[in-house]
């Protein structure tokens, strides 16, 4: 059944993947090996990356499903593909801070240093749009119908499992795109991979998308991506 829907356009098509919507509630998605920086201008095809960031989300979803955090991840279907819930995306992005870094110190220079510790994470809403996305701010959310405690409710709750189930590398930052389920209330509607994270060790080694916005060559990426999977697997 799904090599026959495979055999049709994708209904949704981006950067990062394909999807083909099997049924109303269902979804098969394929994951497009690309890493692109709007500010650091750098897009590239690099085998390999997609499967490394399949292996994480898929890792990374059941453990956040132990703790009552669920992800629209189902079950994998081959080396790029898996079957998700299918969930009507937002075109809000829900960005949680551990950290000052990336937009912070880029939008606001001169308040926070690169990579000060926050006091509490901060949880910030964009919307997406290209060519690079935009702040946007809650009141606007809420005149849209957004229950922004909710998401932001959400997005802490997935932060507090994320960082103890990395640790003891640490989690700067991610991204997520969130929303609503008739039975399990907000569920993450987006990958979790190191494309949409920054993570870094006790020594400062980066093992997220970071080391493609600065440069690094895809058998670095892939090296330390594997790396990231073992540890994150104590494999």
């Amino acid at each position: 059944m799904l090599a026959h829907v495979k055999s049709r356009t994708p209904d949704i098509e981006g950067r990062s993947k394909k999807v083909w919507l099997v049924d109303s509630e269902t979804c098969l998605v394929e994951l497009i090996p690309s890493l692109s920086s709007f500010t650091y201008n750098r897009e590239e095809l690099i085998d390999g990356t997609a499967e490394l960031r399949l292996d994480f989300f898929e890792h990374v979803s059941g453990r956040l499903a132990d703790e009552g955090v669920h992800t629209v991840f189902r079950e994998r279907t081959g080396p790029l593909t898996y079957l998700a819930d299918y969930r009507p995306s937002t075109p809000f992005e829900v960005i949680v801070k551990n950290r000052a870094t990336g937009s912070t110190t880029r939008k606001y220079p001169g308040l926070f240093t690169e990579g000060q510790v926050l006091d509490r994470p901060v949880v910030k809403f964009d919307y997406r749009t290209d060519p690079e996305d935009q702040p946007i701010g809650e009141d606007y959310l809420r005149l849209l119908g957004l229950d922004v405690d909710a998401y932001r409710e959400a997005a802490q709750r997935c932060n507090t499992v994320l960082r103890a189930l990395l640790a003891p590398l640490d989690l700067w930052d991610f991204c997520l795109i969130i929303a609503p389920d008739e039975e399990r209330g907000l569920v993450i509607n987006s990958e979790i991979s190191p494309d949409c994270m920054r993570l870094r060790s006790a020594a400062g080694e980066c093992y997220d998308k970071d080391l493609f916005r600065q440069g690094a060559s895809g058998d670095e990426i892939i090296k330390r991506w594997t790396e990231l999977m073992r540890l994150l697997t104590r494999a």
